[in-house]
């Protein structure tokens, strides 16, 4: 596939990404459900842990590759067969190292599951690396149609041979396979579609064209995962894999607003607004609009998920999960700030500044990290819950001072934060709504959710006219 110079916008994109993800998002709760009713907290904790050394395995091997094939405008189609050939080189040595590495961790947590665990799962690190490349040139041409078709075919496909691994007993590796057909598949779509071709050329030329890009996004994202990954090391080391299976399951279930309500929208920032990187108002002016859509939406997921949180557990895995309800209600509240700031990357990257976003990524780790240490030493998982939920809200203040304040030129941070008040009404009336719900009983937890899911929508929509906010949940985002 060649590089061009296609452009999409905003808001074509997000309306593409919404279909796909949503379509995606869906496949994931009915897989998600069937699976949580065949496997148990343990199977889902073992897994948890070692998965954990994996992502942070593909991070290290990405070395900040894909952000920067987007955002340098002079990328070749050699370059990216060249980069292709390096990703080839980095994947088998990642995938060799981390079989070996399987060994260690399985020391560590006392258990000797990880080693095989490990050995299968340095294949999965393999096709990983792979589509890196790949996966960035669909970003940079905007084929986003491509890319959304993709994962929900890989998804719905890895979800049927997953669910009947698990049903003929496979048990944790059933989970463990997942991980590997996702990444096969990915795989084999990418040579079919975007079809890279290996060279034995010297590639030096055309890493040196991202290398400064590249540097600074590779070392973010790998203290940004550390810090999101820390509470799964520590919980499964210290309180057991059964309490990581209970914590794990209310933290993924928490991030599926988070990641699947604003990764419709922020995947395709990057791409779009790339184009325009000399231009800070411009990329300013369109940003607001997105956060203040993604603000919107997060104040009323945060109120309900905080009052539905015994529904939505139980109905979604079952009676033997309710260990996670308590930690899944507190983490809740963190997702009003996790919805909004999880945007900030993308436009740090647009604005060519990964240096700050390196800066920023690093007092978040310190103090995201620092959170989940007081946690752990000090309770159980709903303690760990409460620091971490503590931390993200914080974390909303200080990335958006370095964004606002450092990433756009001395801009008010005061002015900025005076967006959300309405937004801060919105929540309130949705929060108070729901508290007053909560106090009506219900026999069936399905007639509970969808009341207290009428209630909401009702207060909310109240809400927006009344702050006359709705104007920014409309479609009508510019080229």
């Amino acid at each position: 596939m060649k590089i061009n110079n296609q452009t999409t916008s905003i808001k074509e994109a997000t309306i593409i990404n919404f279909l796909g993800k949503y379509t995606h998002v869906i496949i994931q709760i009915i897989y998600g459900a069937i699976l949580s009713r065949i496997l148990g907290p343990e199977d889902f904790g073992i897994v948890a842990v070692v998965t954990v050394f994996t992502s942070l395995f593909t991070l290290i091997a990405n070395m900040g590759i894909g952000p920067a094939i987007i955002q340098n405008t002079d990328i070749n189609d050699n370059d990216i067969n060249s980069l292709f050939s390096v990703t080839i080189y980095i994947g088998l040595i990642m995938s060799l190292f981390f079989a070996f590495f399987s060994g260690p961790i399985s020391i560590f947590y006392s258990n000797t599951v990880y080693i095989p665990i490990g050995i299968l799962l340095s294949f999965s690190l393999f096709f990983n690396t792979l589509n890196i490349v790949p996966n960035a040139v669909l970003l940079k041409n905007h084929k986003f149609r491509t890319v959304n078709l993709r994962l929900v075919i890989v998804s719905i496909s890895s979800a049927i041979l997953t669910i009947a691994l698990a049903l003929v007993g496979f048990k944790y590796y059933a989970l463990v396979l997942h991980s590997i057909l996702v990444s096969l598949f990915t795989f084999i779509w990418n040579m079919v579609t975007v079809k890279p071709k290996f060279t034995r050329s010297d590639n030096r030329k055309s890493f040196d064209k991202i290398r400064d890009f590249s540097s600074y996004q590779f070392a973010f994202s790998i203290i940004n995962y550390l810090s999101r990954n820390m509470d799964n090391l520590l919980i499964g080391r210290f309180l057991g894999n059964e309490a990581l299976g209970f914590y794990d399951k209310s933290y993924r279930l928490m991030l599926y607003p988070v990641q699947n309500l604003t990764h419709v929208i922020t995947p395709v920032l990057h791409p779009i607004l790339s184009l325009h990187q000399d231009d800070k108002e411009y990329i300013f002016v369109r940003y607001i609009r997105v956060v203040k859509l993604l603000s919107l939406i997060a104040v009323f997921v945060t109120a309900y998920s905080f009052f539905s949180s015994e529904e939505i557990i139980i109905l979604l895995y079952g009676n033997q999960w309710y260990e996670s309800i308590g930690s899944f209600r507190i983490l809740a509240l963190s997702i009003w700030a996790q919805m909004v700031t999880s945007s900030t990357g993308a436009i740090f990257q647009s604005i060519g500044d990964t240096k700050l976003l390196f800066r920023t990524g690093s007092y978040s780790a310190v103090l995201i990290v620092s959170s989940i240490f007081l946690g752990v030493f000090i309770g159980d998982i709903n303690t760990v819950a409460i620091t971490v939920t503590i931390a993200y809200n914080l974390n909303f203040f200080m990335s958006f001072y370095m964004l606002v304040v450092k990433g756009f030129g001395k801009r008010s941070f005061t002015n900025f934060i005076q967006l959300f008040i309405p937004d801060i009404f919105v929540f309130f009336l949705v929060f108070f709504s729901l508290f007053l719900t909560n106090k009506l009983e219900f026999d069936n937890l399905l007639l509970s959710a969808i009341i207290k899911l009428l209630f909401g929508v009702i207060s909310y929509i109240t809400a927006i006219v009344i702050t006359k906010q709705h104007k920014y949940l409309l479609p009508f985002f510019k080229k």
